[in-house]
């Protein structure tokens, strides 16, 4: 149908699936960001601006008639937004709750620690992305509030985590300082990564051209952050696997239960 890392879901698995995303999208609006659904494709000018490009280029799929791209997250959508304005420093911080169809490659991702639902070529997400001043103390204090939502998620969700502080070698091009959040994966008896949580401070607003005026008046670049609230179908396997009960139902967490007709569990002999 659709070749390697390609997969369906069917009945409950689907209702599942639109919950998590829907429970998380709630998440991030209580906590005050604005959702946003975006397209699933961009300019190369957004990829640019992110720095998925140009050393990202083998992992994008291109759309070749009409030039585009598809997404790998909605960070590059969110970030393209505002490129070229400039704001005012009453506006921020900004918070963007994306949410959209991802497209990954995964080129030179083989093997068998990768199979099944844990790295796919289509996945959808929902995606937090601040654009806050030019401050490191407050972009560092919205870093550990993305970190800290995402956590929430986790324990609310009653998934074991644990968080990692990546180390320089590890993180990406322009990111100044990046968590892991490792989700616990039974069958593997390991933890899984199922969260990103970065703050590249300025370095990807002066390639998007994103500023804003500061109370005296100087026009400034501002800071950007980023970090997943949920992407789906990676989570499905540490849920399913942390929850599947003898039977094989999956007893579903109590918070996530009024999304699902506040039932219980699902499946099961």
């Amino acid at each position: 149908m659709a070749g390697s890392r390609s997969y369906a879901l069917k009945g409950d698995a689907v209702l599942l699936e639109q919950s998590l995303l829907r429970f998380a999208l709630d998440r991030l609006v209580e906590h005050g960001f604005t959702p946003m659904s975006v397209p699933a494709f961009a300019s190369e000018a957004a990829f640019l601006g992110t720095g998925h490009f140009p050393g990202g280029r083998e992992q994008v799929y291109r759309i070749e008639l009409d030039d585009k791209y598809l997404t790998g997250t909605s960070e590059v959508t969110l970030n393209a937004l505002h490129s070229g304005e400039i704001l005012s420093e009453a506006e921020l911080p900004l918070r963007y709750a994306g949410i959209s169809s991802c497209f990954r490659r995964e080129a030179g991702s083989a093997g068998k620690d990768v199979r099944g639902l844990i790295r796919v070529h289509q996945f959808n997400k929902v995606e937090q992305y601040v654009i806050c001043k030019n401050d490191p103390e407050d972009s560092e204090r919205w870093h550990r509030t993305l970190l800290e939502i995402s956590e929430s998620i986790l324990a609310d969700l009653e998934v074991p985590y644990r968080v990692v502080e990546c180390c320089t070698g590890d993180m990406g091009l322009g990111k100044y300082k990046m968590f892991d959040v490792e989700s616990w994966v039974p069958s593997e008896q390991l933890y899984r990564e199922t969260h990103s949580c970065s703050n590249l401070q300025e370095w990807q607003a002066r390639r998007s051209d994103l500023r804003y005026r500061d109370a005296q008046g100087k026009v400034r670049y501002c800071h950007t952050l980023n970090n997943t609230a949920l992407a789906t179908p990676r989570f499905l396997v540490p849920l399913l696997e942390n929850h599947q009960q003898r039977n094989g139902a999956l007893r579903l967490p109590r918070k996530l239960r009024p999304y699902l007709g506040n039932r219980e569990s699902l499946g099961g002999a």
